[in-house]
């Protein structure tokens, strides 16, 4: 059976862990002791997980996050989520065919007291912005409990191989995600004033000012005298046509199997959306030896920083702006994309559909606060702060210096006699979550000698780490010493370190010591599916990704303070000198469209909103269009959101389709927010979880 697993890496380590096996419908595999029976599975080359009992469509993977239960298998008889439940040896997985069945319980359910815990701040979510105000709150001794659903803090900066944006002084700019996210764990995890619950996760904050919590599959209850929500955001999906496909699913979803489980679940990727989060996952993913056909943008030009748009373009990735999808099509599995081109309505333009062969699509279309914690404790009237996207969706950069603040603002409801928060702090955390500036048109030096920096930055974003690692001072900010665009002017000694630093992959080094007609240039590089060799001949190009020529490369190493990055060494004429900025990867034959017609048994017609349910947009519609604005009375009638997900997913789709049919925003009724936030076996609650 196809071995998917990630072997080698340019930036992660990969460690040898003890292999254990299962058996998968009888079949016998191998897995990774603990992982997730969803990596496991995909490791296995094993992607559709069952059929629904509704219309028999394939289920598998979709939020990676424990928040849907699209990827629900049988293991040891009990109906799991393979996403959540570690792979055990000789545990026996099966696909589910419709619904699964329950298994006969012969024995009375035990009851039994559950645990009761005070304390006076509970913080719900272990990512950038929850550690941050658990540090504030550690140094103020100040009694907490950090709560996390998984076995390792950080969230989604422990997925992030790439060197983060923002200010190296507030937020380890410079630094990779994944090393932010485990300093800032471990930093919590040695307080003396923080128990952290790891693999635990908040049900509900009840009305009796109490929090249900499930930490390591006991039920717990914690009564807190204040909580920070800082449980972040979930992605939002789309509707389009065969929008329910299996290799359909968000970037959370991909990071997780090619970050954290190190799994290659494709061959051949489609990013739709342009933010950072989607040009950041096609990153990860050439990173991981993964071929990104292209990524499609609604808007005349990407939402994300210029420098990580540039950076995929010049590794050979298309970036199709004003554009979106039309259709996933395949039997059970994606085997194309569509998408075209489309009019300030956002309406695709007829005519110029473009069809690409992939087998994952990945949505990266925006993020939602995961704000029911904060609500749910403004009901029942306990103190609540909130945090990182939890609060407002930004940069993790962001996150995390808004979550020092809001620790802060907790430590000051306890202790009145604080010293108050500088203003500069909220004007800095203003910079931090701030949208880049406009681009500029480059301006490189006009020196021919010696050896200097050329800085390809043309967008004002949060981020300084040049100019604060030069020990000559020749790199500085213009105008604001956090966003401004860097500037070289001074002594250069060649150390490289501003090159390595770039989180934009945006410096280069020109060096003209030897030979000023022919200088030699110095790229940062960090993927490891295309080595460089000595005597390579690499494809360069400019800052927007132009082809500059093929020249050889006099060779490729790590520095001592490169942190994973390669120095890769090319010596060309002087008139393209200054204008080198990388060299391309991927074939064009990787990204050619399809020219062939889509096999009808490809071609899917429906636009599916409720994924749980198999409730299509056509049906909302219908439903709308009569005049039901109550989105409990389209529940009732359709099903729609009563699904495992408790319409997570569907909410932002309904409302989407009542925008369309011109419903005022003043008539729509909210659904009501089902109890718990996950679905909780009865047991749980009878027997203290025992």
């Amino acid at each position: 059976m196809t071995d998917n697993r990630i072997n080698s890496h340019p930036v992660l380590d990969v460690p040898k862990k003890e292999m254990v096996s299962f058996y998968w419908n009888k079949s016998k595999l191998v897995g990774k002791k603990n992982e997730m029976i969803s990596s496991a599975l995909f490791a296995n080359n094993i992607k559709i997980f069952g059929h629904h009992h509704k219309d028999g469509s394939a289920q598998g993977i979709f939020c990676a996050n424990g928040q849907c239960a699209k990827c629900t298998v049988i293991a040891n008889g009990i109906p799991v989520k393979a996403c959540m439940t570690a792979v055990k040896e000789n545990m026996i997985v099966e696909r589910v065919e419709g619904l699964p069945k329950l298994p006969d319980v012969d024995e009375m359910a035990q009851i039994s007291n559950i645990e009761h815990t005070a304390v006076d701040v509970l913080i719900i979510g272990g990512g950038p912005a929850g550690l941050s105000a658990a540090i504030q709150l550690d140094d103020h001794k100040i009694n907490t409990i950090l709560v996390d659903d998984k076995d390792e803090l950080g969230g989604k900066l422990v997925l992030q191989t790439h060197k983060f944006f923002g200010s190296q002084e507030d937020s380890h700019a410079g630094m990779r995600g994944m090393d932010i996210g485990r300093m800032l764990a471990r930093k919590v995890e040695e307080g003396s004033h923080i128990d952290v619950w790891k693999n635990s996760t908040a049900l509900y904050v009840f009305d009796d000012k109490k929090v249900g919590i499930l930490k390591d599959g006991v039920y717990k209850i914690v009564t807190p005298r204040a909580i920070l929500n800082a449980a972040g955001a979930r992605e939002k999906f789309l509707r389009f046509k065969g929008n329910s496909l299996s290799g359909i699913y968000g970037a959370g979803a991909f990071q997780t199997l090619v970050n954290r489980d190190l799994v290659k679940p494709t061959e051949k990727l489609f990013i739709i959306g342009g933010g950072n989060v989607g040009i950041i996952a096609g990153y990860h993913a050439l990173q991981a030896g993964i071929n990104v056909v292209g990524l499609a943008e609604a808007l005349p030009e990407c939402g994300g920083y210029k420098v990580h748009e540039d950076k995929l373009k010049r590794l050979g990735v298309p970036i199709y702006t004003s554009h979106s999808i039309v259709s996933a099509n395949g039997k059970e599995s994606v085997s194309s994309v569509t998408i075209a081109g489309i009019d300030k309505n956002f309406q695709a333009i007829e005519g110029t559909e473009q069809t690409f062969e992939c087998d994952t699509i990945l949505i990266a279309v925006g993020l939602e606060s995961v704000s029911e914690f904060t609500e749910e404790a403004r009901s029942a009237g306990i103190k609540v702060f909130a945090a990182g996207d939890a609060s407002e969706i930004a940069e993790a950069s962001s996150a995390m210096f808004n979550g020092k603040i809001a620790g802060l603002k907790v430590v000051q409801h306890f202790k009145p006699d604080t010293k108050e928060i500088p203003e500069s702090w909220y004007e800095k955390a203003d910079i931090l979550k701030s949208h880049p500036g406009p681009v500029q048109e480059l301006k490189t030096p006009g020196d021919e000698d010696g050896i200097f920096p050329v800085i390809h930055c043309k967008q004002e974003i949060p981020c300084n780490p040049c100019s604060t690692v030069c020990d000559e001072g020749s790199i500085q900010m213009q105008g604001d010493p956090i966003k401004g665009l860097p500037k070289f002017d001074g002594e250069c000694k060649g150390c490289m370190k501003c090159l390595t630093i770039c989180p934009g992959l945006a410096i280069t080094l020109v060096d003209y010591r030897k030979d000023r007609d022919n200088p030699v240039v110095f790229l940062p590089y960090e993927i490891s599916n295309f080595e460089v060799k000595k005597g390579d001949d690499i494809a360069l190009v400019d800052v927007d990704g132009n082809p500059l020529g093929a020249y050889k490369a006099l060779g490729a190493r790590e520095t001592k303070n490169s942190d994973r990055t390669r120095i890769v060494r090319v010596r060309v004429p002087k008139d393209i000198a200054k204008k080198v900025v990388a060299f391309t990867i991927q074939e064009k034959e990787i990204t050619k469209k399809l020219t062939q017609k889509i096999p009808h048994d490809h071609i899917r017609d429906d636009e599916v909103v409720c994924l749980c349910e198999r409730v299509t947009a056509g049906q909302i519609r219908e439903l709308v269009q009569k005049g039901i604005t109550d989105m409990n009375q389209i529940k009732a009638i359709s099903r729609a959101g009563m699904g495992p997900c408790g319409y997570k997913t569907c909410e932002n789709l309904m409302k989407q389709i009542f925008w369309a049919e011109k419903t005022a925003q003043e008539d729509i009724v909210n659904n009501v927010r089902r109890p718990l936030y996950i679905e909780v076996p009865l047991g749980k609650f009878a027997n203290g979880g025992q």
